[in-house]
């Protein structure tokens, strides 16, 4: 029976409020860093074990204002004080998506609080017009357009968007099953504009804010071979800066599906 989350916030210092997704329980800690966008809900095909799954809303999704300008180092001064509120000592940081780059930030700038790091889908650093090598159309117009500067990107966003995705057939099939889950989170997360997307797309090809290349904690790093969302090329690029990261490629998987391939 897939575990239910409690929903808190926490109101930081500086008067913005984190809205956070809690499972509770006794055992090992995971953080979970959804993708673009979502809400920091953790995923429910994964809360059947005795893991206890929290989660944070980014700035501009779900229950978190937006924080225009933010970089994508600044979840982990969010997760520390989330983490602290929680009374958590340490957790594995988990991402999918938009939500690898935040996972790693944790890794990062957090090595005392993150004992490990999983990014899936995640994207690398951005290095100009290679890092669209290998995605769709709709990926790369919206990405491409937050190159732009915040302006661009909200306008972009106000038209409408790339008006799709580039997901495979699988991915599509995904969304079929209990994966389907991540329509409820992108409702939400949504629900009040789009303004979490801006920002996390402009923070992406803007500079993070850390350097990869100096995790000292475990990372693995999984990526479906076939994701035209966010290509392989990314994890590989992704395993060249960060020491001892441990590459896992999944064939014939796209951006969703690898989810479900790597739960069986």
């Amino acid at each position: 029976m897939t575990r239910t989350v409690e929903r808190t916030e926490l109101e930081l210092p500086d008067g913005r409020t984190l809205g956070i997704h809690d499972t509770g329980g006794a055992g090992d800690v995971v953080l979970w860093h959804g993708g673009t966008p979502n809400t920091g809900e953790p995923p429910a095909p994964w809360r059947e074990t005795d893991t206890r799954w929290i989660g944070v809303d980014r700035p501009g999704f779900g229950r978190s204002p937006r924080l225009p300008g933010r970089r994508v180092a600044d979840v982990a001064a969010d997760v520390r004080a989330v983490l602290d509120h929680l009374g958590v000592e340490t957790c594995r940081s988990v991402g999918h998506s938009g939500g690898g780059s935040h996972a790693l930030a944790c890794a990062a700038l957090l090595p005392e609080r993150t004992t490990s790091a999983l990014s899936i889908s995640g994207l690398a650093p951005f290095s100009g017009a290679d890092w669209f090598e290998g995605m769709g159309p709709h990926s790369r117009a919206s990405l491409g357009r937050a190159t732009g500067g915040r302006r661009a990107k909200e306008q972009f966003e106000a038209a409408g968007g790339s008006g799709g995705v580039d997901f495979t057939d699988d991915d599509w099939a995904t969304l079929e099953g209990p994966w389907g889950w991540f329509g409820t989170v992108v409702a939400e997360a949504t629900a009040d504009g789009r303004g979490g997307v801006v920002d996390d797309d402009v923070a992406h090809v803007n500079p993070w804010g850390f350097d990869p290349a100096a995790i000292t904690v475990p990372v693995t790093l999984v990526h479906g071979e076939a994701d035209r969302v966010v290509p392989l090329a990314h994890a590989r690029r992704l395993a060249a800066l960060i020491p001892g990261a441990d590459l896992v490629t999944v064939p014939g998987a796209g951006h969703l599906s690898v989810l479900e391939e790597i739960s069986r």
